[in-house]
């Protein structure tokens, strides 16, 4: 990032606590202190942020050194500020049982449990950190319970550190030597090596070796031991000091054991302590002129003549100054100012401010880049044929063809996977919960007994994110979308061939089928086979064990032992349902045999399912789409009883109630629609008026891009329907921020491939290294509570950079997909 400097060089650096925000500020450094309760996501603890970066994180204790996604945190209690004494105190302690309903077995905890309290105060131009411990911790925890404090690795590499008088680099990947880590919770449940008496039909076939939540982990030998530590010592916009006041402090590299690990400085608790067992002495060095350099946010991809075109500009609240905005066109001689004016001044969003330039009344097509002092935009077109190609196509051509399982996927002379999962599934075992949330209760709900063969389920779906599952609701919620674009955008696309029979697909390999259609088939077909296998919706199909989840590689090489979930779950059922009823309209010329069988499962659902209670919403939506398919008076006068109730209801069901209504022909029903509508247009004007960016958007912790991107999906049948009430402005507005326009100094496409720079390290199959999915749309720019805006590129920030199937790239394909129709034929 260039640097910028400051109107206010008058401010003194010293840490001093705002009570407002909720943090200590010097300047341009912040330190934050149990802010973010995220602690498996590098996202909690005591924080550090220097001059607009995040450089430590999740300073807090631990069991362990270099500690993994599964190993104990604590449960957070009171979190007190006190501004007069210039702290944050937090009283924590262990266990965090809590975390057992999400899948976490009891028995990872370690029989220690106790209180403590981190007690953070500003002092002058440093930060005290200290520990106090309710009682001692035992003789066989010594050495084992520490403090420590995370280190970005993707800013350090080949960067230099200085301990006390030892120097050294933080290398490319973990190096040895190694040291054992012995515990005495080394027995974990669920996880532990399979009992000999076990019944074999519930083991995988790989159980041996290395399991990431055991906590008897290796550990790399630290790479330094000392009192003093300075990381970034070239640097003065990253450089800052730990000294230790007891204990010593030790660098660790926690990649070497879990491969989505930091650097770690820790210290150990020592025997018999209890007040101040730690206390460390953070200085941040503070650049005192530094301001963040303005940041100037527009489309990677560009415009379409026709549209609105306003480039947001992010500045330092503390940065009084203004420059005048300018739009350079960039020809073969070069380029030239075509256009500039005053910003119009917004104002404060999250921790910056914010000036808005329009630049709508250019429509001359060519290159172009926005200009706002010594910051520039990326270039971008202004195009009538902007959306015509590599936008929403490498969804199709890429994404959807890469997460295909139970295929090869080649592309030329490259293989993405080999043919996966053909040995799909066994019964999950009873009362289970399993380490990724899916839960199996005391019955099995279908014929099959714990661990049997469930034969039919190796074929079609799609692997989720990087985990290799395949969860219904994003199977069906993808074929849903793709099935609603192909209604709405009559999409012809070939590119790949996709062969059924011989479980082969082949990128960029045209077979004279339509690319859409074939993908709706494919998902299609996995929900329609368990169904007819199991006699319901599966809830799941996901490894057995840990090792294979954790896997990093060819889905082809994991080895055989998945196990398939069922529930009883109304409201995801009739969803269900619901995307059944809308895919059998899409394959019903190209597969009509599986449309039918697809057709005959949502009536089913419909029919056998209660939908009251929190199932009323999914009801009402399965009665859509089944009157939209079959014109049956049954599912019309389901939604006429629920007249009332989809009126005070419109920001869920006025999206698909929307594509329903007029086809009903009920002059009662339209009009109780048509009143209910208003206060929904307010509402989201309302909303939307919140940011600079004219759409609703509250981020919490993961990435709002997916969340943002659904929104405009379901905003695009209410224009439709209603057009002369919700223009299509949020539209391009939800597609601007998902392809660059979004808060933060990162201003990349969240779409892999799509724009001039963009997320081209993700969260997907090929993540440790460091490499992206073509058409893949990550989470997007996160939230560090309370106020700053991140996007790191790092591949295993999964509630930054992840890939999902049932939305993420299907509704930004849908919402380009729009664009496209939208401005087809204007000027």
């Amino acid at each position: 990032m260039s640097q910028g400097s400051g109107s206010n060089s008058s401010d003194k650096p010293g840490f001093k606590l705002n009570q407002a925000k909720g943090y200590f500020e010097s300047l341009g450094v912040n330190v934050m202190a149990f802010d973010d309760i995220y602690p498996e996501g590098h996202q909690s603890g005591v924080s550090i942020l220097m001059h607009g970066n995040r450089v430590a994180t999740n300073g807090d204790i631990r069991f362990e050194q270099t500690p993994g996604q599964w190993q104990p945190v604590p449960k957070q209690g009171k979190r007190e500020l006190d501004e007069t004494a210039n702290t944050i105190t937090t009283t924590l302690g262990f266990p965090d049982t809590s975390r057992h309903l999400k899948g976490f077995n009891p028995m990872i905890y370690p029989d220690f449990q106790f209180n403590y309290q981190v007690i953070v105060q500003g002092e002058g131009e440093s930060v005290i950190v200290t520990v106090d411990l309710d009682r001692p911790i035992p003789d066989n925890y010594v050495g084992k319970l520490c403090f420590n404090l995370e280190l970005f690795p993707g800013a350090l590499v080949g960067k230099p550190w200085i301990m006390d008088y030892r120097q050294g680099f933080f290398p490319q990947q973990p190096n040895g030597p190694v040291l054992s880590q012995p515990t005495n919770y080394s027995q974990i449940g669920n996880f532990r090596e399979p009992d000999a008496q076990a019944d074999p039909k519930l083991l995988s076939g790989d159980h041996k070796g290395y399991n990431p939540i055991i906590a008897d982990d290796l550990i790399a030998e630290p790479y330094a031991v000392g009192r003093r530590f300075t990381v970034r010592p070239d640097d003065p916009y990253n450089r800052f000091t730990v000294e230790s006041k007891g204990t010593e402090l030790k660098l660790h590299d926690g990649r070497l054991n879990h491969n989505n690990g930091w650097f770690v400085l820790s210290s150990e608790v020592p025997a018999g302590a209890t007040r101040q067992a730690i206390q460390w002495v953070i200085t941040p060095h503070v650049v005192e002129d530094w301001i963040y350099p303005a940041v100037v946010q527009t489309s990677q991809v560009g415009y379409h003549p026709s549209q609105t075109k306003t480039a947001i500009i992010e500045l330092d609240p503390r940065d009084s100054e203004r420059e005048t905005p300018v739009l350079f066109r960039i020809t073969e001689e070069g380029e030239n100012p075509v256009f500039s004016s005053e910003g119009q001044e917004w104002g404060p969003f999250l921790r910056y401010r914010y000036l808005k330039f329009d630049f709508t009344d250019i429509r001359e097509e060519g290159l172009y880049r926005v200009q706002y002092g010594s910051s520039a935009s990326a270039i971008f077109r202004i195009a009538r044929d902007v959306y015509d190609r590599g936008v929403w196509q490498p969804v199709l051509e890429y994404f959807l063809p890469v997460q295909m399982c139970h295929m090869r996927v080649s592309e030329k002379y490259r293989v993405w996977h080999g043919h996966c999962h053909e040995e799909d599934a066994r019964m999950a075992p009873l009362n289970l919960n399993h380490f990724d949330g899916y839960t199996q209760g005391p019955s099995t709900l279908t014929k099959y007994d714990p661990g049997d063969f469930v034969p039919g389920l190796n074929v079609g779906g799609w692997h989720d994110a990087g985990d290799f599952d395949l969860r219904v609701e994003s199977q069906s919620a993808e074929f849903y979308t793709l099935a609603l674009a192909y209604e709405a955008f009559q999409v012809h696309y070939d590119a790949t061939t996709i062969d059924q029979d011989n479980q082969i697909v082949e990128i960029h390999q045209p077979d004279g089928k339509n690319d859409i259609l074939q993908q709706i088939e494919h998902g299609v077909l996995s929900v329609v086979a368990g169904y007819r296998a199991l006699g319901r919706l599966y809830r799941g199909i996901i490894e057995s064990d840990l090792r294979q989840y954790v896997h990093l590689g060819d889905s082809a090489s994991m080895t055989p032992g998945r196990w398939v979930f069922t529930e009883e779950n109304p409201a995801r059922e009739l969803t269900t349902a619901a995307h059944l009823a809308a895919a059998s309209r899409a394959l019903k010329d190209f597969n009509p045999a599986l449309s039918d069988e697809s057709l005959a499962a949502a009536c089913e659902l419909f029919k056998a399912t209660d939908g009251t209670g929190k199932a009323r919403m999914a009801k009402l939506h399965a009665a859509t789409e089944l009157f939209l398919t079959t014109g049956e008076s049954e599912y019309s006068d389901y939604l006429r009883s629920e007249a009332d109730f989809i009126a005070k209801s419109m920001d869920k069901a006025g999206w698909f109630i929307a594509r329903a209504e007029a086809r009903m022909g009920d002059p009662a029903f339209t009009q109780t629609i048509r009143t209910a509508l208003p206060a929904l247009k307010e509402q989201i004007a309302r909303l939307s008026a919140e940011t600079p960016y004219g759409i609703p958007y509250r981020p919490h912790i993961w990435g709002a891009g997916w969340g943002i991107q659904r929104l405009a999906y379901e905003y695009y049948f209410l224009h439709r329907a209603y057009p002369d009430l919700f223009d299509s402005e949020l539209i391009f507005h939800a597609l601007n921020f998902v392809l660059g326009c979004h808060p933060g100094s990162n201003t990349m496409s969240f779409a892999s491939g799509v724009g001039a720079k963009s997320a081209t390290v993700g969260y997907g199959l090929n993540r440790a290294d460091w490499s992206y999915i073509p058409g893949g749309v990550i989470s997007g720019t996160a939230l560090i509570h309370p106020d700053f805006p991140e996007l790191l590129e790092f591949p295993y920030l999964w509630q930054q950079v992840e890939y999902v199937l049932g939305g993420g790239s299907s509704h930004f394909m849908f919402i380009a997909l729009a664009a496209q129709q939208l401005t087809a034929g204007k000027e």
